[in-house]
């Protein structure tokens, strides 16, 4: 009975070790067509009407795919301006839209329309810090959310109205556009001077960045 136990245990682990080898090999084979993607079509990372935070000239871009009423989002956004904060000449980051949850695309929208009254920065802040009270993947509460835009000193009537403009559809269109052809299916996804988390989490971004930086400032002693 005892060694009949201890068969089952290492077919069990052997199943789960084969497991767990195929979801790693699955993740890298995805993994390494995002970058294919993005090696294809650098160009699809930043677009000029892309809202940017941080030195223009900065060696190390963090491009961010987010969505508003992405949760995941809101616990990345502090931890976002704090490596911005530790490299605050080194680091921009550029903000791309992935409106993946119900009614993300009428606060994309919005987001888009402060930048025409030069709010972007204190509407996103405020969006997402009343997340909780009107995102929901089923049945969002736009009231809500518009209503922490307002608080920045939004004209909001003027903003919902710039919403309803095609230069403003283009923007979000295109955004789409991009965040398929890179493969983009989850946020926030980020890639740091076109390169891509070896594996989600706070502390592989936190490294990635880093190394980019210590790169910058090699390359730039190594010139003459």
């Amino acid at each position: 009975m005892k060694s009949k136990k201890i068969t089952v245990s290492v077919l069990l682990i052997v199943v789960l070790a084969f497991f767990a080898f195929g979801m790693y090999s699955y993740q890298q084979r995805i993994k390494n067509s995002q970058m294919d993607k993005v090696n294809q079509g650098e160009g699809r990372l930043v677009r000029m009407h892309s809202a940017v935070l941080g030195p223009v000239s900065a060696p190390v871009t963090i491009v961010e795919f987010f969505d508003p009423a992405c949760e995941t989002c809101r616990e990345f956004y502090p931890i976002v301006k704090s490596l911005m904060k530790q490299y605050p000449d080194d680091v921009r980051l550029v903000m791309r839209y992935a409106p993946f949850h119900a009614g993300s695309d009428s606060v994309v929208k919005l987001l888009e329309a402060s930048k025409l009254q030069g709010k972007y920065w204190q509407v996103l802040e405020a969006i997402l810090a009343d997340q909780p009270q009107w995102a929901s993947h089923g049945n969002p509460n736009l009231y809500v959310a518009y209503q922490a835009a307002a608080r920045t000193g939004l004209d909001l009537n003027k903003a919902l109205a710039d919403t309803q403009t095609p230069a403003i559809a283009a923007v979000l269109k295109q955004d789409v556009e991009d965040l398929t052809a890179l493969e983009v299916t989850k946020t926030p996804t980020f890639f740091v001077n076109g390169k891509g988390l070896p594996s989600f989490g706070p502390d592989q971004l936190a490294t990635l960045v880093a190394e980019e930086v210590a790169r910058s400032k090699s390359g730039a002693q190594g010139k003459p």
